[in-house]
C-alpha cells in the first residue's frame, strides 16, 4: 500500500514501513486447457500384459498424474515468445474382465505430450545475483538471461474409456518410447514393457 510506505531510512513509527526493493517473477502469460486425449498408448507392467494377454474385455479404472517434465525454448522468429513443451507422466489403473465374475486390475504407464506458446519477455535483461554462504564470503553468480519460468497446474485425469487390440494402429501415441526418468519407473512395483512382443495392448 502505497500510504505506507516511503523510500529510505525511517523513525521509529509504528504505522510507517520502509519500502524495499524485492525481485520476484513475474507472471506475463499464462492459457488454461482442458483437454480430451484420445489413443493414448498403454504401457503395462509385466503382469498386467499377462492379464491383458487373456482379456476379454477393458474398461476404463483410474489415473493419477505422476509428473510433468517442462522444457522451455525461445521462438526463434518471435522475440519475446517461448515454447513450452510439457510431458505428462500417468500411473493408469485398467479394469480387465478375465471370464471370471470380478475384474482384475492391470496397472501401466501412459505419456502425453503437450505444446504451447506464450509470452515471457524479451529476455534482453542481464541478472547479477550473490549466493549468501554463512560463515564465509558471498560468492556472486555467474551472468545470465533472464529465461522465463515455467510453471504448471494439472490435476488428475478421468479415464473414460479403454480398448484392447491385438496391435498398435497408427496413432498419435508415442509408441517409440523406451526410456523414461528413474523415478517415474520406481512409482511402480514391476518393470514397464515398452516393446512389441505380440501380446495385446
Amino acid at each position: 500500500m502505497p500510504e505506507n510506505g516511503m523510500p529510505g531510512p525511517v523513525c521509529d513509527l509504528s504505522s510507517v514501513r520502509e519500502a524495499v526493493c524485492i525481485h520476484t517473477h513475474k507472471i506475463f502469460d499464462s492459457c488454461r486447457d482442458k483437454d480430451c486425449v484420445e489413443d493414448l498408448r498403454f504401457y503395462p507392467t509385466a503382469s498386467a500384459q499377462e492379464v491383458l494377454s487373456a482379456c476379454q474385455m477393458v474398461r476404463g479404472g483410474t489415473a493419477e498424474l505422476l509428473y510433468v517434465y517442462t522444457d522451455v525454448e525461445p521462438v526463434t522468429f518471435n522475440r519475446g515468445f517461448y515454447s513450452i513443451d510439457m510431458r505428462f507422466f500417468y500411473r493408469v489403473t485398467l479394469q480387465v474382465g478375465t471370464g471370471t465374475p470380478r475384474c482384475t486390475e492391470a496397472e501401466g504407464l501412459c505419456v502425453f505430450d503437450k505444446r504451447v506458446i506464450l509470452f515471457g519477455s524479451e529476455g534482453s535483461a542481464k541478472i547479477f545475483s550473490s549466493d549468501t554462504v554463512l560463515d564465509d564470503l558471498d560468492i556472486p553468480g555467474c551472468r545470465r538471461s533472464n529465461l522465463p519460468t515455467a510453471v504448471v497446474e494439472a490435476v488428475d485425469p478421468i479415464v473414460l474409456d479403454a480398448r484392447a487390440e491385438d496391435r498398435c494402429k497408427p496413432c498419435r501415441c508415442d509408441c517409440g518410447l523406451t526410456e523414461i526418468p528413474a523415478f517415474i519407473a520406481q512409482s511402480f512395483d514391476q518393470p514397464l514393457l515398452f516393446d512389441d512382443n505380440g501380446g495385446r495392448r
